[in-house]
């Protein structure tokens, strides 16, 4: 494979996508390579890059089945579930925690208080 065409920030030619622009117009990669890049220089550090796909070639986004549904819940819900305490936080355990809010940091007892 040659080298990529590369094209300064906002100068893409017509055809050409982000994974982000697919996905907001319903498509996906589809299995495509890169097709080229934008480059947007930055002052102290080297440009952002980002990849761009060929439109023309990209898939529609599979549906949302029953089953593909029901998967993402159980995982959201294995994320909101403290390890701990085993109750539903109501939010996503922070990973730097590993528990909820109220196991990593648990209120002091009234009989220490007053000591």
């Amino acid at each position: 494979m040659g080298a990529l065409p590369v094209y300064r920030w906002r100068l893409a030619p017509d055809g050409y996508a982000t994974r982000r622009q697919l996905r907001a117009a319903g498509l996906r990669p589809g299995g495509q390579d890169v097709a080229a890049q934008l480059e947007r220089p930055r002052r102290r550090r080297g440009p952002l890059v980002a990849y761009l796909y060929r439109v023309d070639l990209a898939k529609p986004v599979r549906p949302m089945t029953p089953a593909r549904r029901a998967a993402l819940a159980a995982a959201n819900r294995a994320r909101r579930t403290c390890p701990e305490c085993r109750t539903d936080a109501g939010y996503i355990i922070p990973s730097s925690l590993g528990m909820c809010v109220t196991c990593a940091f648990p209120e002091p007892s009234d009989s220490l208080r007053s000591a």
